[in-house]
């Protein structure tokens, strides 16, 4: 142990090389892997846009409110990439050879991944730990705010629209243009001595923006009205039917929304679990959001670890083992990470334990690699992991182009 700390005393300037070589590959990673998540919110960002009329400012507000919970995994996926690709590309060029034969060794060469990957740390956790709860109850803010103002981005299609106080509204379809809604389902709770239920096949929304008062008019359908005590039911056939929802009554202000576990502050977290100690079906979700807020980030640290070695592996190989290897533990760790995630929902195992294993995993892996590597005993793909990255190259994936 003690000559594995010898060695890792650093030499200056191969640090400061290869800490600059770690900085384009992870800007670039940062960047595209950030833009192909945003695109998934494109179709959502086009749907208000061109039905709702929703102003620009907002759309753009909502997308700022969505990138901390995009970087909370995009950056540790940056940091794995960016030492896997500067270590490939160190290990192509034979500088590793070089260094070597100037009497470096891999393990000499640790820190300024170290400190690398501890950056990627410090930053994600500012993310988890503040942007993402930030991120994601201003975007429930906004979207109330806009929602109270529209009936139609209140209403979703094939859900069970709750929003409105001692209101259920299902709706099958909706046409964005004419206002129509086709399969209707309601059930009114609004009257303490019975509920109402109503049944339509089509129907339009009657909307008055400025009072936030809207109308929903059913054409073709029954109400089942159940008197609450008694239990009686009484059927009423109608041609139409108008049912008022008062939005700034049935949807209060965006100011008394109740925060989610992942919404809350480390401050609100800790004290919400303190106050439902006695409740595990409460405090068990909540002690995995304020463990995962500190385990995502350390997975910069154990994939870049990780990664290390996993570059340096394509030096003792033409073909692209090391990345094959990359990528096959970059997506371990993710299954991992929902595995533990499913398996602390059921109380399995403790929320520490479903956290912190993928990390444990990783780093684990990393050692073993590392130790391997530095021993000039490379490590060689599972067969299975061959034929997957043969599949690849044949499909032109990673050559870019169809072999023939």
């Amino acid at each position: 142990m003690a000559i594995f700390f010898l060695e890792m005393k650093p030499h200056t300037i191969i640090n400061r090389y290869i800490f600059s070589q770690l900085i384009p590959p992870f800007a670039v990673s940062f960047l595209f892997l950030t833009f192909i998540f945003l695109m998934t919110r494109i179709p959502d960002i086009t749907s208000m846009v061109v039905n709702y009329n929703t102003g620009l400012l907002s759309v753009g507000s909502l997308i700022l409110y969505t990138l901390p919970r995009f970087m909370e995994f995009t950056l540790p996926m940056s940091v794995m990439i960016a030492v896997l690709l500067t270590f490939m590309r160190i290990s192509s060029d034979n500088e590793i050879i070089a260094l070597k034969g100037g009497g470096v060794s891999i393990y000499s060469l640790l820190p300024p991944v170290v400190v690398f990957s501890l950056l990627g740390t410090l930053l994600t956790t500012w993310i988890t730990v503040w942007g993402v709860p930030w991120g994601k109850f201003s975007f429930e803010k906004k979207g109330f705010e806009i929602a109270r103002s529209d009936l139609n981005i209140a209403l979703k299609e094939r859900q069970f629209n709750t929003r409105f106080k001692d209101i259920m509204i299902y709706v099958a379809s909706m046409d964005m243009k004419t206002k129509k809604l086709n399969d209707i389902f309601i059930e009114d709770s609004r009257t303490e001595s019975s509920i109402n239920i109503s049944v339509a096949c089509s129907g339009v929304l009657v909307s008055d923006g400025e009072n936030m008062r809207h109308t929903l008019r059913l054409y073709d359908g029954k109400i089942n009205q159940v008197d609450v005590t008694t239990k009686a039911v009484n059927s009423i056939d109608f041609k139409t039917y108008d049912i008022t929802l008062d939005l700034a009554a049935s949807m209060g202000k965006a100011e008394n929304i109740d925060k989610d576990t992942d919404e809350m502050s480390l401050g609100e977290l800790a004290r919400f679990i303190d106050a439902n100690k006695s409740r595990p079906d409460v405090v068990s979700p909540a002690r995995m959001e304020f463990h995962e807020k500190f385990s995502i980030p350390f997975a910069c640290l154990f994939l870049g670890f990780l990664a290390f070695p996993l570059g340096l592996q394509s030096a003792s190989s033409r073909r692209s083992s090391g990345f094959g290897l990359g990528m096959f533990f970059f997506i371990v760790y993710y299954l991992l990470l929902a595995g533990g995630e499913a398996a602390g929902e059921f109380g399995l195992f403790p929320p520490v334990v479903c956290m912190w294993m993928p990390n444990v995993v990783m780093g684990a892996a990393g050692l073993y690699l590392l130790v391997r590597i530095a021993g000039e005993r490379p490590v060689q793909l599972p067969s299975f992991l061959k034929r997957g990255v043969l599949f690849l190259k044949q499909h032109s994936v990673i050559t870019g182009r169809r072999n023939p």
